[in-house]
């Protein structure tokens, strides 16, 4: 085509059209394309390429792309286009129909700037560093290049503001997980968990993505004084299900009922007729409760701690004391243990004063006395 009918040609668009157009040449700071039904070329600076800042012409476009376009400036015997302008119209009227709708979508981490994460959308999306995960990240180097599901939290097209967040998508999830986990759980089931935190009160334990509270009094049929002493963070336990309230997501875990109970094997570990070692724990008016194994209490009656009378056991018996016990009856289905501490008393010997003649009878015979009263019956 002459130069004049270029001319004349060209003269036929003005700025604000829209074309389309092939890609025929990439070069470094600018692409060259053909227009749609003509014999006409445009010119596509780089800066018009992408909403985002690129190095060169070939990190957004090939040859043989085909384009639509928008004419920026009319020349002699070329048009000034903009792929970019396109891209972004389009894209701010997709973006607010995602942005009305709450639709989480999936799109590639452009670049790692600071305070955050950039994305290309057709216009350029921000997610601030507080709004990428729902945990604390250092190091954001990783990032560029993943694929990642976000919601826009902020859309603003006048001011070409658009936030993104990840970490609510993450949260969303999490939401929805824990709700439904909370759902499927009942009182009385037995899982596996592992302990996610240890504090004064207990340990929270983590059942598929919520916490759990065992409480310290749940941590162990024996007495606890810390948590730390039974269960470590990071392990692995086993724990029942004692409660669950949905509605402000608490569940309620014992370790303790999933452990044997202390009177499980209690014929075994305390026969009748053995002797064992214990501390008495309580005392009362009929007598002396021992525990002689963890959580395994016996009752000494009070006919069963002296050989000698007594009124209350405490004449004998102090709280803490430790004492030695023979078992005289079990009863695990009662949980029952009576115990006696007698044996080990030695006897006393009796007193034998007390079957001595009184003073004034010593140096009489028998026979004398026997006399005195034959002469008082014949009186």
């Amino acid at each position: 085509m002459s130069e004049e009918m270029n001319q004349i040609e060209v003269k036929s668009f003005e700025a604000g059209d829209r074309v389309k157009g092939q890609v025929t040449k990439v070069e470094e700071k600018q692409v060259i394309v053909n227009i749609e039904n003509s014999k006409l070329d445009g010119i596509i600076p780089i800066s018009e390429l992408s909403s985002l800042h690129i190095e060169k012409a070939e990190d957004a476009v090939k040859e043989g792309d085909e384009l639509d376009l928008e004419v920026l400036k009319v020349e002699e015997e070329a048009l000034i286009l903009s792929k970019r302008k396109v891209d972004a119209e389009k894209a701010w009227d997709e973006l607010q129909a995602k942005f009305e709708s709450g639709e989480v979508f999936e799109a590639e981490v452009k670049d790692v700037v600071k305070g955050g994460l950039v994305v290309d959308l057709g216009v350029r999306g921000f997610v601030p560093a507080s709004l990428v995960e729902a945990h604390f990240v250092e190091d954001f180097s990783d990032y560029k290049g993943k694929n990642l599901t976000f919601k826009i939290v902020e859309f603003d097209k006048e001011k070409n503001r658009l936030i993104l967040s990840h970490r609510a998508v993450v949260e969303q999830e999490q939401s929805k997980k824990k709700q439904g986990l909370l759902e499927s759980l009942q009182a009385g089931q037995v899982i596996e968990g592992t302990v996610q935190r240890i504090t004064d009160f207990g340990a929270f334990v983590d059942v598929g993505g919520v916490d759990g509270l065992v409480h310290i009094s749940q941590l162990s049929h024996e007495h606890v004084e810390k948590p730390s002493d039974v269960v470590q963070e990071g392990q692995k336990v086993q724990v029942k299900v004692l409660s669950v309230d949905s509605d402000n997501e608490r569940i309620s875990l014992s370790i303790k009922e999933t452990l044997p109970g202390p009177w499980s094997d209690i014929e075994e570990k305390a026969p009748k007729g053995s002797t064992l070692e214990g501390v008495v724990r309580r005392l009362v008016s009929y007598g002396a409760f021992v525990e002689v194994f963890p959580g395994v209490e016996g009752l000494v009656h009070i006919s069963q701690i002296s050989h000698r009378h007594i009124g209350t056991p405490h004449e004998v018996l102090q709280e803490g004391q430790e004492v030695k016990v023979k078992v005289l009856d079990v009863n695990k289905a009662d949980e029952r243990l009576s115990l006696s501490m007698k044996e080990f008393e030695p006897k006393e010997e009796p007193d034998a004063s007390e079957y001595e003649l009184p003073e004034e009878s010593k140096g009489f015979q028998l026979g004398e006395m026997i006399g005195d009263k034959l002469k008082n019956l014949k009186q």
